[in-house]
């Protein structure tokens, strides 16, 4: 593996915790392990796993308990948890995964389906971190659409005073010859003051088109955004159309 991935393996059965701790460390994983509830919490806070490999019933807090504490927390709640009981009940799986677990495996199981759960997790977080990276971006472009439409303004207003400017300029240039009764030279109008209005007539139209851009975009994300699922809630039904499919496929 690329990049090592942690798992905290939480049992009260000292066999199971040294047969995962021997065989997902030759795997490329880092392993750590506890044997009760408080441990567990004490153990995410130390080690901050990627993958909590969770036995149902362990002393001092059931695994769903303790599923419930890590979820609530908004630095764990991000860590995936699969959840191991000799428990079958239905009632007992759907309690696990309304707490936030990613699957379930019931007792006894091999090897095998344990490390297929675990690559299943960690591809589902792979994608669920893309989509909040994909979300970030998107975000950041959507406030610098905004900010770039603010600062437009501004701009338009420096172009309006400039325009402003230029203008009085001529006025006040004409009026002193006038006066003075002497001629303006025309070379200096052709030259300098009449490009100047060009280019601002110019500059003008720019702004203009790219302001109609801006405005077109951010009505466009504002359409699509009434439309819009929130990242956890689209999370949640990803997780919850995954359990309905591994409930399906059990036997």
């Amino acid at each position: 593996m690329d990049t090592k991935k942690k798992i905290l393996i939480a049992d009260d059965e000292s066999a199971s915790l040294e047969f995962f701790e021997l065989m997902l460390s030759k795997l490329g994983f880092v392993v750590e392990k506890c044997s009760d509830g408080a441990e567990v919490l004490e153990k995410v806070k130390k080690f901050h796993p990627d993958i909590i490999l969770l036995d149902y019933i362990l002393p001092g807090m059931t695994g769903r308990e303790i599923t419930q504490t890590i979820k609530q927390d908004p630095k764990y709640k991000d860590i995936s948890i699969i959840m191991l009981s000799a428990l079958n009940d239905v009632k007992n799986k759907v309690a696990g995964f309304e707490a936030g677990v990613d699957h379930y495996i019931t007792k006894p199981f091999n090897f095998t389906e344990v490390l297929a759960r675990i690559n299943a997790v960690l591809r589902n977080r792979a994608l669920f971190d893309q989509i909040k990276v994909r979300e970030a971006r998107l975000a950041l472009a959507e406030e610098l659409n905004r900010d770039l439409k603010q600062n437009l303004s501004v701009f338009i207003e420096s172009v309006d005073e400039l325009d402003e400017a230029i203008k009085m300029i001529c006025e006040n240039t004409e009026a002193v010859c006038a006066a003075k009764d002497m001629t303006l030279n025309k070379e200096t109008m052709t030259n300098y003051v009449k490009p100047a209005s060009q280019k601002l007539l110019s500059v003008r139209k720019l702004i203009a088109a790219l302001d109609a851009r801006i405005e077109k975009t951010i009505d466009e994300w504002d359409n699509l955004k009434k439309d819009e699922i929130g990242l956890p809630v689209l999370e949640g039904q990803i997780r919850k159309l995954l359990h309905q499919e591994e409930n399906h496929q059990e036997p």
